[in-house]
C-alpha cells in the first residue's frame, strides 16, 4: 500500500509543481509548447508499451477495444460539456455577430477597419483564455484518474515491486505541463495567485487515492477486470492527447514539437524496455 501512496505522490507532484510555477511565472509560449510535446511523446509511448498491449494480454482484443473506446467516449462527453459551459452558444454567437458587424473593407478607412478587426481578435482571445485553464484542470482530472487507477493496477500485476515507471514517468511529464499551462491560463483572466495554485493542490490530492484504489481493491481481481481500467485509462490518455496536448503543443510549440515529443517517446521507450 505504501508502495502505491509513494507512486501517487510522484505521479501527481508535477500538478502542484507545475500549477505553483505557473501562478507566479508567465511562462513563455513556445517553453509550455515544448513540455506538452514532450509530455504527449511519454504518454504515446506509455500507451503503446505499457496500458494497451498488458490490457490486451489480461482480457483479449475486445474487451480491451471496448475499454479504449469507452475511455475516449468519456473524455469526448465532459470535455465537449465543459466547452460548453465555459464558452456558452450564447456568447459564441454574440462573438460571431460581433465578426458580422466589423466594417467593410469598402466603406470604412483602413485605421477604422483595423481598429475593429483588433477590438474582435481581443475578444476572441479572452474567451479563449477564459477556457484553456479549466478546461486543463478537467483533462487532467478525467485522464488523471483512469490514469493513477492504471498505475495502481500495475502495481498489483506485475511481479517486480517497481510497478511501471515508464507509465509513472509518462503521468508525471504530462502533469507538469498541464498543470503549468493551466496555471497561466487562470492567472491570465484575474484569478489569484491563491486561488489558482490551490486547485492545482487539490487535484493532486483528488487523484493520490486512485493510485492506492487500483493496487489495493484490485489487486489478485480477475485478468478481465482488470483489462478494462487499463483500456479505459488508454482510451482517456489518447483522447486527451488528440483533444488538447497535442494541438496546444503544435500551436504553441513550433518548431521544436516535433523534436519534443520524439525525446519525450523515447525516454518513455527506454523507461519501459529497462522495467
Amino acid at each position: 500500500m505504501w508502495e502505491a501512496v509513494l507512486f501517487g505522490v510522484l505521479a501527481t507532484s508535477s500538478l502542484v509543481a507545475g500549477g505553483v510555477l505557473g501562478s507566479y511565472w508567465d511562462a513563455p509560449k513556445r517553453v509550455t509548447g515544448v513540455m506538452l510535446a514532450f509530455a504527449s511523446g511519454a504518454m504515446v509511448s506509455a500507451l503503446a508499451f505499457e496500458l494497451f498491449p498488458e490490457a490486451v494480454e489480461l482480457g483479449g482484443v475486445a474487451p480491451a477495444g471496448g475499454g479504449l473506446l469507452a475511455g475516449a467516449a468519456v473524455f469526448v462527453v465532459v470535455n465537449t460539456w465543459l466547452d460548453s459551459r465555459v464558452a456558452p452558444p450564447e456568447e459564441a454567437s454574440e462573438l460571431a455577430e460581433a465578426k458580422d458587424d466589423v466594417p467593410d473593407v469598402e466603406e470604412e478607412a483602413p485605421g477604422e477597419l483595423a481598429g475593429a478587426a483588433l477590438q474582435q481578435r481581443e475578444k476572441v482571445q479572452v474567451a479563449a483564455a477564459s477556457g484553456v485553464g479549466l478546461a486543463l484542470l478537467a483533462a487532467s482530472i478525467l485522464d488523471g484518474v483512469p490514469e493513477n487507477l492504471a498505475l495502481g493496477v500495475s502495481l498489483a500485476d506485475q511481479e517486480s515491486a517497481g510497478g511501471s515507471l515508464a507509465l509513472l514517468a509518462g503521468i508525471f511529464a504530462a502533469n507538469f505541463p498541464e498543470a503549468l499551462v493551466g496555471a497561466v491560463a487562470m492567472r491570465s483572466v484575474g484569478r489569484s495567485v491563491r486561488s489558482t495554485a490551490g486547485l492545482w493542490l487539490a487535484t493532486a490530492l483528488l487523484l493520490i487515492p486512485a493510485v492506492v484504489i487500483g493496487r489495493v481493491a484490485l489487486a489478485g481481481a480477475d485478468p478481465s477486470t482488470l483489462a478494462f481500467p487499463l483500456a479505459f485509462a488508454g482510451g482517456a490518455v489518447l483522447a486527451a492527447l488528440a483533444d488538447t496536448l497535442m494541438p496546444e503543443a503544435f500551436e504553441r510549440g513550433r518548431p521544436f514539437n516535433a523534436f519534443a515529443t520524439c525525446a519525450g517517446f523515447f525516454l518513455a521507450f527506454v523507461l519501459a524496455e529497462g522495467g
